[in-house]
C-alpha cells in the first residue's frame, strides 16, 4: 500500500507539471537545507554540506543522495544556532535519518520485504535468526544427532557439505542480488557521470576509513553531550572489519576445499580459523560498543523511532560473533551440533535481512560517497561556495 501511494503521488505530480512530489519527510529535509544554504556555518563539516552548496533547490533525488551521505555524527546539530528549541527547528541528523529509513523501502528489492522490515525491523530480524536456529536444532533432534560424542570439529558429520552449500549458497545469492538491485535503483535515480580512477580511489578511502565519522574536524562524534569522542568511529571499524574478516575466513575455507582439496576441520593456526577468530572478536567488540553508544546518544540525534531496528541489527551481528566463537571453543565436544545449528541459524537470519536495514544503508552510503567524489570534480553550475 505504501508503494502504491508513492507511485500514485508521483504519477499525479508528473501529470501536473513534471515535478515529483516530496513526501513530508523529504520536504522537511528540503526546508532545512534551504536554511543551511543561507547560513553555511557548517559548510566545511562534511560531504553533505559541500554537496548542498551546489544546489539552490532540492529534488527527491537530491534529498535521497544527501540523506545517504549523512553519517549522523551530530556535529552540525551541536554547532547550529537554529537547532531546537529555535523556531527554525533545524535538526539535520534527524531529518536525514528519517529519509534514509524511507529509502530502505524505496530501493528495496523485492519492495514488499523492505516495507515489512521497515514496520517490524526488530521483530523480523530477531525472529528470523531465532526461528532458523530453532528449526535447525529441531532437525537435529528429529534425526537423533543433537547430542553426540566428540566429532573432532567435523561440521560435515552434522550437516553434509552439499547441504550447507545449498542452504547458504541460496541465502547468500539472494542477499547479493537484493543489495545489487537496491544499489542500482539508488544509482539510477541521479547519476553524476562517469567515475574517474581518482574519484573511485577517494570514495573507497572514505568508505574504508569511515572518514565522515570524525565530525568534520577529526575529533569524532557528539554523543550524550557536546563532548567529542572517536568511540563511535572505532566501534564501527571493529564491526565493519570484523564482518569482512569473517567473510574472508569463509572465502579462504572455500578455496581450501575446492582448489587445494583440504576439507574442514582446520587447525586453530590455519588461515581460515585465524581470520574467523579475529572477525568474531570484532563482531563482539564493535556491536557491543555500538549498542552501548546507542543508549547514550543525545535524544536529538537521529530518529528515535528507528532505534529498535538499529538495535536488532546490532544484536544479530553480536549473536553471529558470539555463537561463532562459542562453536570454535567447543567444537571438539558433544555440544558441537547444538552450537553449529544455533550459529548457522543466526548467520542465515543475518544474510536474509541484510538488504533491508542498516547494512543496506552502508551500500547506499558507499554509492553516495562515489557520487560525491564524481560530482565535486565537475564544475559547479551555480559557482556558489567552494568544494
Amino acid at each position: 500500500m505504501h508503494q502504491l501511494d508513492a507511485l500514485t503521488r508521483d504519477a499525479v505530480a508528473l501529470a501536473n507539471g513534471g515535478v515529483v512530489a516530496l513526501t513530508p519527510m523529504e520536504a522537511e529535509v528540503a526546508r532545512q537545507m534551504q536554511v543551511c544554504n543561507a547560513c553555511r556555518y557548517c559548510e566545511g563539516f562534511c560531504a553533505v554540506f559541500r554537496a548542498m552548496t551546489r544546489r539552490l533547490e532540492f529534488t527527491k533525488a537530491d534529498i535521497h543522495y544527501l540523506a545517504n551521505l549523512c553519517h549522523n555524527c551530530g556535529a552540525c546539530l551541536h554547532a547550529c544556532q537554529y537547532a531546537p528549541p529555535h523556531e527554525f527547528a533545524v535538526n539535520v541528523p534527524r531529518a536525514m535519518a528519517q529519509v534514509r529509513q524511507q529509502t530502505y523501502t524505496d530501493y528495496a528489492w523485492p519492495t514488499a520485504f523492505g516495507a515489512l522490515y521497515r514496520r517490524n525491523g526488530l521483530t523480523v530480524a530477531l525472529a528470523t535468526g531465532l526461528g532458523l536456529a530453532l528449526f535447525l536444532v529441531l532437525v537435529l533432534a528429529w534425526r537423533g544427532t543433537l547430542f553426540h560424542g566428540p566429532l573432532a570439529g567435523n561440521f560435515y558429520a552434522v550437516f553434509p557439505h552439499n547441504t550447507l552449500v545449498a542452504m547458504f549458497g541460496a541465502v547468500f545469492g539472494f542477499a547479493v542480488l537484493a543489495l545489487a538491485m537496491g544499489a542500482r535503483r539508488f544509482w539510477r535515480e541521479w547519476t553524476p557521470g562517469p567515475a574517474s580512477a581518482v574519484a573511485a580511489a577517494e570514495a573507497t578511502h572514505d568508505v574504508l576509513r569511515l572518514t565522515y565519522l570524525d565530525g568534520g574536524h577529526g575529533k569524532g562524534c557528539n554523543e550524550a553531550d557536546d563532548r567529542f569522542t572517536l568511540l563511535r568511529r572505532r566501534f564501527h571499524h571493529f564491526t565493519f572489519y570484523g564482518f569482512l574478516l569473517c567473510f574472508a575466513a569463509t572465502s579462504v575455507a572455500t578455496l581450501y576445499h575446492y582448489l587445494l582439496g583440504r576439507a574442514a576441520p582446520y587447525p586453530v593456526t590455519s588461515l581460515p580459523v585465524v581470520l574467523g577468530t579475529l572477525g568474531g572478536i570484532g563482531l563482539l567488540v564493535g556491536p557491543a560498543g555500538l549498542l552501548w553508544l546507542n543508549f547514550r546518544r543525545h535524544p536529538l540525534h537521529g530518529d528515535p523511532a528507528q532505534r529498535p531496528m538499529d538495535r536488532a541489527f546490532i544484536a544479530l551481528l553480536f549473536a553471529n560473533g558470539l555463537t561463532g566463537l562459542a562453536l570454535l571453543a567447543w567444537r571438539d565436544t558433544g555440544a558441537m551440533a547444538l552450537l553449529l545449528a544455533v550459529h548457522l541459524g543466526f548467520v542465515m537470519g543475518l544474510f536474509l535481512t541484510l538488504p533491508y536495514g542498516k547494512f543496506a544503508h552502508s551500500v547506499y552510503r558507499a554509492a553516495a560517497l562515489m557520487k560525491h567524489a564524481i560530482e565535486k570534480r565537475q564544475p559547479s553550475k551555480l559557482a556558489l561556495g567552494a568544494d
